[in-house]
């Protein structure tokens, strides 16, 4: 547990609120400490890399990250590729506050958020990796929900941003329509550990190092951000029958049914338009470039990319 002598420091996003939210609601929580901490702020160009790298030069123990899912990302990022063990918390502010979110931190509530970050315990967390080729380079770029391509990307592409910001994650509900018929099933390749190169057919691959989407969907429930190992899931959903059918396993079967059963919860399913496992390590090869999104965000169009996983990078509150 923190106390007001910790040396904090804090990653703010300034296109998400001002300064003077943020800083009101810390002393509200902790009017001792508010005038000893050090503030960062994010910029178009680097949305936190470097600031929390001049973060850390200060000697911060506890980095607090206030922005929306791209800055907790490469926040993360960084920290997690420095090999620090500063304890990092959220004060979200996003659209999606997908990490925030499978945390159980206080969502429109940046008080409580505060609060999470200065009392709340550390945790060890997994950050996933990976590493794309376009054209003989190769790029490496770290997340802590999920990437993957097909609908997830599409919904991203699709989704306009003025409506976003003022209805938030309901604009991607808007745009599902125009992606579900952006998205074209294709056979693929999949090499998972040190398992035989296996063939797949979808129109969407999501690897996760969290399970829960935008509007508390959970598509892998079974995820666990803390157990040195990522998700996945291919989806091949086609037609009304298929995806009446695809709904109702993930809101009904990974969502409401689980949360009112009692007893010793099951295992999720295969079924015949979901397909799941779990690996450290996942080699995806494509037979015609397809959109990558990370953590909410397009990367761009890649045909080869492997994902890895780094356990405990990430000491979290």
């Amino acid at each position: 547990m923190s106390t007001p002598t910790m040396r904090i420091a804090i990653v703010w996003n300034p296109s998400k609120t001002e300064k003077d939210v943020l800083s009101d609601a810390l002393a509200e929580v902790l009017p001792d400490a508010a005038g000893d901490v050090l503030w960062f702020e994010t910029t178009a160009e680097d949305p936190g890399r470097g600031a929390a790298a001049a973060a850390l030069e200060t000697g911060a123990e506890l980095l607090i990250v206030a922005g929306g899912d791209g800055t907790v990302r490469a926040v993360a990022e960084y920290v997690a590729d420095s090999g620090s063990d500063v304890e990092v918390a959220i004060i979200p502010l996003g659209t999606g506050n997908l990490f925030a979110r499978n945390l159980d931190v206080p969502v429109n509530d940046v008080p409580g958020a505060f609060r999470r970050a200065l009392e709340g315990d550390a945790h060890a967390v997994d950050v996933g990796w990976v590493e794309v080729a376009d054209a003989g380079d190769v790029s490496r770029h770290g997340f802590v929900v999920m990437l993957g391509f097909g609908l997830d990307a599409q919904m991203i592409v699709e989704t306009d941003d003025d409506l976003k910001a003022r209805v938030g994650w309901l604009a991607y509900v808007e745009s599902l329509g125009r992606a579900v018929s952006g998205s074209e099933t294709l056979s693929f390749t999949i090499t998972a550990d040190d398992g035989p190169e296996r063939v797949e057919t979808g129109h969407t691959l999501l690897v996760g190092n969290c399970g829960t989407l935008q509007g508390g969907v959970t598509l892998m429930p079974e995820a666990d951000p803390s157990d040195g190992e990522l998700d996945y899931v291919v989806v091949s959903a086609e037609g009304l029958a298929q995806w009446l059918a695809t709904v109702k396993t993930i809101v009904w079967d990974h969502g409401v049914k689980r949360l009112v059963g009692s007893g010793e919860k099951a295992a999720p399913a295969d079924t015949e338009s979901l397909s799941r496992g779990r690996a450290s390590t996942l080699a995806v090869s494509l037979p015609e470039p397809r959109l990558l999104e990370i953590d909410g965000e397009e990367l761009g169009e890649t045909r080869e990319f492997t994902v890895t996983v780094q356990p405990s990078a990430l000491r979290v509150r």
